[in-house]
Parts: C-alpha cells; sequence; structure tokens
C-alpha cells in the first residue's frame, strides 16, 4: 500500500511549490508545479535521475523502478531512495530539488523538440499513427494544425470501432506534449463541449 509513503511525500516536498500526486506506472506520479519528478511504488520513493544525478545514485546502490508493458520490463529513469534518507532531510531534498531541476530540463527540451513521426508524441504509438493515417492526418504538423477534436472525428469517420474519451485526452496531450493523465478537467470539459457542436 503506497498511501502512507504518498502522504508522507506530499506533505515533505509542499515548500518546493504546488505538489500533486496522479496514478502513474502502477503508482503515484508526484509532481510539482506540472512537473513530475518523484513517483511513489510498491511503498517507496523514487526521484527522477538525469545525466547529473545518476552516476550518485548509482553509486549510492540505488536502483531504477522496472515495470512490465505487455509483458517486457521497461526501466524508468526513476531511482528508490535509500530508507535513512527520510531521516537525512537535506540530503533528500538536495536531491529532490536536482531531480526535480533535471525533469523540467527535460520538459523545456521536449517542447522544442518536436518529434518528426506521430508515434513519437508522447501518449501515441504505431497503432495510433496507422489510424491517424487512415483517417487522413499522416504528419504531426498536420495532427497540431487539425487538433484534438478534429483529429478525433476524423478518427470517428475512418473506423468503425467505437473510440474510447482516453483517446481525445492522448491527442489532445501529444499535441501539448504531455501525458495524457495532466489534462485538466476544465480543458477536458472544452474538448467535450467542442466534440458534441
Amino acid at each position: 500500500m503506497d498511501k502512507p509513503t504518498l502522504k508522507n511525500t506530499l506533505k515533505f516536498f509542499e515548500c518546493l511549490g504546488t505538489i500533486k500526486s496522479r496514478s502513474m506506472f502502477g503508482g503515484f506520479g508526484v509532481f510539482c508545479d506540472q512537473t513530475m519528478f518523484a513517483l511513489v511504488v510498491n511503498d517507496r520513493l523514487h526521484l527522477r535521475a538525469g545525466q547529473q544525478n545518476e552516476r550518485e545514485f548509482k553509486r549510492f546502490s540505488m536502483q531504477p523502478y522496472i515495470y512490465k508493458k505487455r509483458g517486457f520490463p521497461v526501466v524508468t529513469k526513476y531511482y528508490s531512495v535509500p530508507d535513512d534518507w527520510w531521516e537525512q532531510t537535506d540530503t533528500m531534498m538536495d536531491f529532490a530539488k536536482q531531480a526535480l531541476a533535471i525533469a523540467r530540463d527535460d520538459q523545456e527540451e521536449k517542447k522544442t523538440a518536436t518529434p518528426n513521426r506521430i508515434k513519437d508524441l508522447p501518449n501515441l504509438r504505431l497503432a495510433t499513427e496507422r489510424m491517424l493515417k487512415k483517417a487522413g492526418i499522416d504528419s504531426v504538423e498536420q495532427l497540431q494544425q487539425e487538433g484534438a477534436v478534429r483529429a478525433y472525428q476524423a478518427l470517428q469517420k475512418s473506423h468503425s470501432d467505437a473510440l474510447s474519451l482516453e483517446l481525445l485526452w492522448a491527442l489532445e496531450g501529444a499535441i501539448e506534449g504531455k501525458h495524457w493523465s495532466v489534462i485538466t478537467p476544465q480543458r477536458r470539459d472544452e474538448l467535450l463541449n467542442t466534440l458534441q457542436q
């Protein structure tokens, strides 16, 4: 059960900014002002790694969180923190601030580097790219021009299967360069209203 660790994590990091959590990777992603920098899963806190801190994490014998996707292991960039860091609050906070800075830098980099193919956008895969091509949308630029609602409507016309609303959120997230779960309820309502017009 992750709840006690999650509660402690949210309280501990509240000095960094607006701290929230969302279900992710079988646990809870921890966000500071819309940037995910930590993960609570299997009752453990994991911090985001990058070039600057990964070597140090390995020096502390910290392990990355691994989950299974379609039966295959996926190694994340989130490393499990040692238990004694909860007592060493300065150490924990220093590494957390570094993890947050790394996550923010990665976020900025992703905003400026637009993938060439639809399947490389957040939330989308090769199957989605094929579906969109069948619906007449065959480039990232075209998807951005159409917008999530028009792209979703094009998919509805070209596919006989019913489409989930999750796909609409996924398209919006792909265009915005973020995970679909961070699309706000207000934005989801706006998209639904536009869809139903």
